[in-house]
């Protein structure tokens, strides 16, 4: 899949499966390992969304000519543990994994929405 998809989630159990078929599509180039890597940072941060957010849940994927770029956000003020931390405190693995798994990420300034990439490996 080509393009951008943008789609708010509902605030459900399921909407973190609905986030994994969205980058999956779009992430069809990537090598297994780094959709798979993908699909568990989208699932933390929709999950964290779901959990911790407030109001509406919004996915936005971008297809990139070298990766993916994903965004979760809602309509909170702020994320929390947004520090990247070695350590995060008990049931906060979310940003940690983002932070560990992909080639950069980020919170935007004062909104509860992060977003991350991954890069296809290059081409031998």
């Amino acid at each position: 899949m080509s393009g951008t998809t943008t789609i708010e989630l509902p605030r459900t159990a399921g909407s973190a499966g609905i986030a994994r078929m969205i980058v999956s599509a779009h992430g069809a180039a990537l090598s297994q390992e780094r959709l798979s890597s993908a699909n568990l940072m989208v699932s933390e941060l929709v999950t964290n969304a779901c959990k911790h957010g407030t109001g509406r849940i919004q996915l936005i994927v971008r297809s990139e000519s070298d990766g993916l770029r994903a965004e979760v956000g809602d309509e909170g003020t702020e994320v929390e543990n947004a520090p990247r931390q070695t350590r995060p405190p008990r049931g906060g693995w979310g940003l940690h994994f983002v932070d560990q798994l992909a080639d950069s990420w980020g919170v935007e300034a004062g909104e509860s929405r992060v977003w991350f990439r991954v890069a296809g490996e290059p081409a031998l």
